[in-house]
C-alpha cells in the first residue's frame, strides 16, 4: 500500500502542482479488509511507523458490500479473488456427476462437470464482487487485482494426495475426504475477461500474465512454497478434519518436496500471476 500511495503522490505532483504549486498533497486513507476470523492486530503491528497514510480495518467478506457508495478511489485485491464464497454443492453430492471423489481440488478431476461446477460458482461470486465494488468505487476510479494462476491448484493437489495416503493406511475415513473440497478457483485471462464483460460496470485497462522464472527449482524451493501454501489453507483443513489430522497431512505434504520439485521443474516457468487493472465506467 505504501508503493501505491507513493505512486499516487507522484502522479498528483506531476499533474497538478505544475499548474498550481501552492496546492498541498491530499491525505490518504487505507482500508484493509479481511475475514473476522483473522487477527487484525497482527496486521496493525506490522504497519510501518513512518507510513504516509491513515490505516483502518474493515471486517467482512469481499464478495459483498464493505464501504459506503462512491467512497473508494482505488481498490487493490491481492491474491484473494480465487477464494470462493462457498464450495460448489455439486462436487460434494455423491449422486451428482460433478462429485469430486477422492480429490480436494478440481485439478486431476475425471470429468468436465467438476470443473464446470467450480467455474459456475466463480462466475456467481465475481458478479457479486463486481456489483459491490461498482457501488463503492467512484466513477473513473481504479481497481487492480492479482490472482494466482492455475499452476497453484496442481500444487494444492499434493495436500489431497497426503490425505488419501492416510486413507490407504487406515488412519482416515475416506468419506471424510470425499466430503471436503477447497473453495478455490484459479481463473484464466479468458475467464476473467468473460466475467468483467458480462458484468459491464468496469472496463479492462490492462490484463496480463506475470512470469516468475527460475532455471532450477530444488527441494528447498519446493519446501518453502508448500509451507507458504500450507499457511493459507491449513485453517480450512483443520475446520474439517481437526488439528491432529491436518497437522499430519500437511507434514506429509512437506516431505514430498522431492516429488514436488520434479513437478515444479517442468511447470515453474509458466505464468503464475494474473494481473488485472479495471476502471469504473
Amino acid at each position: 500500500m505504501q508503493h501505491i500511495v507513493e505512486a499516487l503522490k507522484d502522479k498528483y505532483l506531476y499533474q497538478d502542482q505544475l499548474i498550481d504549486s501552492t496546492k498541498s498533497i491530499p491525505e490518504f486513507q487505507i482500508f484493509f479488509n479481511d475475514q473476522v476470523t483473522n487477527d487484525f492486530n497482527t496486521l496493525f503491528r506490522s504497519l510501518p511507523v513512518d507510513r504516509s497514510y491513515y490505516a483502518f480495518g474493515v471486517p467482512g467478506s469481499f464478495h459483498g458490500r464493505l464501504f459506503p457508495s462512491r467512497s473508494i478511489h482505488f481498490a487493490h485485491c491481492s491474491c484473494a479473488i480465487h477464494w470462493l464464497s462457498k464450495i460448489p454443492k455439486e462436487v460434494l453430492d455423491k449422486n451428482s456427476p460433478a462429485w469430486n471423489k477422492g480429490l480436494i481440488v478440481y485439478a486431476g478431476a475425471s470429468n468436465v462437470e467438476i470443473v464446470n461446477a467450480y467455474v459456475a460458482q466463480f462466475e456467481r461470486d465475481m458478479e457479486m464482487f463486481f456489483n459491490a465494488r461498482a457501488e463503492e468505487i467512484v466513477p473513473g476510479g481504479m481497481m487492480v487485482l492479482f490472482a494466482p494462476f492455475s499452476g497453484y491448484v496442481h500444487l494444492l493437489g499434493f495436500f489431497g494426495s497426503s490425505l488419501m495416503d492416510m486413507v490407504n493406511e487406515g488412519k482416515l475415513d475416506e468419506s471424510l475426504v470425499d466430503s471436503f473440497n477447497l473453495p478455490l478457483y484459479f481463473p484464466s485471462p479468458q475467464e476473467m475477461t468473460k466475467v468483467v464483460e458480462k458484468n459491464g460496470l468496469f472496463s479492462i485497462e490492462r490484463m496480463q500474465l506475470i512470469n516468475i522464472k527460475s532455471n532450477l527449482v530444488d527441494e528447498a524451493d519446493a519446501k518453502t512454497l508448500m509451507m507458504s501454501l500450507r499457511s493459507s489453507i491449513e485453517g480450512v483443513i483443520i475446520n474439517h478434519f481437526g488439528s491432529k489430522i491436518a497437522e499430519e497431512a500437511c507434514a506429509r505434504t512437506i516431505l514430498k518436496s522431492e516429488e514436488i520439485s520434479e513437478w515444479m521443474k517442468v511447470h515453474y516457468e509458466r505464468p503464475i500471476i494474473l494481473f488485472v487493472a479495471l476502471k469504473r465506467k
